[in-house]
């Protein structure tokens, strides 16, 4: 009868081995008094077999909420005294770590919040413990650096604001969609720095470098990873021509009366969308503002030649198609589109390399979208090592599921 009694409140609590004596519940704290069953102790000054009763201690444990409802743990902790050498020890709880005063399981279970975009407060709150407390149970996970470099090496920068640097680098690998690690700032002194960790060996692994359009990062490509290729991100080299094309519009609208500045102004994204994509309505609206400048009637043509580009299905065509487009922007006198072919003129290897490889920096930028979310929940971050722990830990939740192929 004992034994059915016990395996009941086992399967109640949840704990292995423990006996649940007494429940008293309320709206606002649940208190279960519990204790474990009596046992053989190995004494630990002389090692015999003792179950010799002492007396008994009363510590308060918290666990799991249950329906939003804390729980607080009465553990009514035994005592056992060896008769051959007189020494007094606890017994065993295997549901609670030494010189703690939580559950391993709300442990865990406060990790667990924290691989989503949780703040520290909020997670706090969900389990009814101190923010301080919530921290230190996080501080206990370190995350180390990759053990070996991927054959995709893909890094970007993002504004963090944290340990006194304005930007941080995120390194990832965007072939297996992993996030290797965060860097405290994006300097040159860093970066190499970081990549003397790995014998030369390793940077053999890497095949192709990928990253935006940064003098710094193409000079760390060249010193560290010689035989890897460098690829342009796709969306930083459109950056630059959406750039040139919003500053002739900013220029042009300035000539004009207070009405035609506003409606180029709340116009921005049907002039910067592709042509095509625009339904009929929204093509009479641009048309309406083309007509009203010959410069930005260019402007928009080039843009629209430009997006051709990107539909290239192979590097020769890519390459016919952007020496045409650089020298049309030449040819333009339109002072922002001839500096906008210049820079991709710079960087043309770079960028028609992209056209070789499906591997982007797609999969960085949404992971720099996660990591501001996770900045903004908890209002900035100070202490960089406690950030880095917190994206590396949100997203190794993610990098499991994907080897789950959840």
């Amino acid at each position: 009868m004992l034994c059915s009694i016990l395996i009941i409140e086992q399967n109640i609590l949840g704990l292995q081995g423990v006996l649940v004596k007494k429940v008293t519940s309320s709206h606002c704290l649940t208190v279960i008094d519990i204790e474990m069953p009596v046992s053989e102790h190995l004494c630990p000054a002389c090692g015999l077999s003792t179950s010799y009763i002492h007396d008994y201690r009363h510590q308060l444990i918290r666990d799991i909420p249950a329906f939003g409802v804390p729980v607080i743990l009465n553990y009514r902790r035994r005592r056992y005294r060896c008769p051959h050498c007189g020494k007094c020890f606890s017994e065993h709880h295997p549901f609670v770590p030494k010189y703690h005063r939580m559950t391993r399981r709300l442990v865990a279970h406060i990790i667990e919040l924290l691989r989503s975009e949780y703040s520290f407060t909020s997670a706090a709150k969900t389990v009814n413990l101190s923010v301080s407390t919530v921290i230190r149970v996080f501080d206990t996970i370190h995350i180390p650096k990759p053990q070996k470099l991927p054959h995709v090496f893909a890094i970007d920068e993002f504004k963090g604001n944290t340990g006194n640097q304005k930007y941080q680098a995120i390194i990832t690998d965007p072939a297996s969609h992993r996030v290797l690690d965060i860097l405290p700032d994006r300097s040159q002194s860093s970066l190499i720095g970081y990549l003397r960790q790995w014998s030369p060996k390793q940077r053999k692994r890497v095949r192709f470098f990928v990253s935006d359009m940064w003098q710094q990062y193409t000079d760390i490509a060249c010193a560290f990873f010689k035989n890897g290729t460098q690829v342009i991100d796709r969306y930083h080299f459109i950056r630059q021509m959406v750039w040139a094309f919003d500053k002739v519009r900013k220029r042009v609208q300035q000539i004009y009366g207070k009405k035609y500045r506003l409606l180029f102004k709340h116009s921005k994204r049907l002039l910067i969308k592709r042509n095509a994509k625009l339904k009929d309505c929204e093509k009479e609206r641009v048309n309406s503002l083309l007509y009203i400048s010959d410069e930005i009637l260019h402007a928009y043509y080039l843009k629209e030649q430009f997006y051709k580009i990107m539909d290239a299905n192979d590097r020769q065509t890519a390459k016919r198609l952007m020496s045409d487009w650089i020298s049309s922007a030449e040819s333009s006198n339109i002072e922002e589109y001839m500096y906008c072919a210049k820079t991709l003129l710079n960087w043309q290897t770079g960028i028609l390399n992209s056209f070789d490889v499906p591997y982007s920096n797609g999969f960085t930028e949404g992971c720099n979208n996660k990591i501001k979310v996770l900045k903004r929940n908890a209002y900035g971050y100070r202490n960089f090592g406690r950030f880095r722990n917190r994206i590396l830990h949100m997203f190794s939740y993610k990098n499991d599921l994907a080897k789950q192929g959840c």
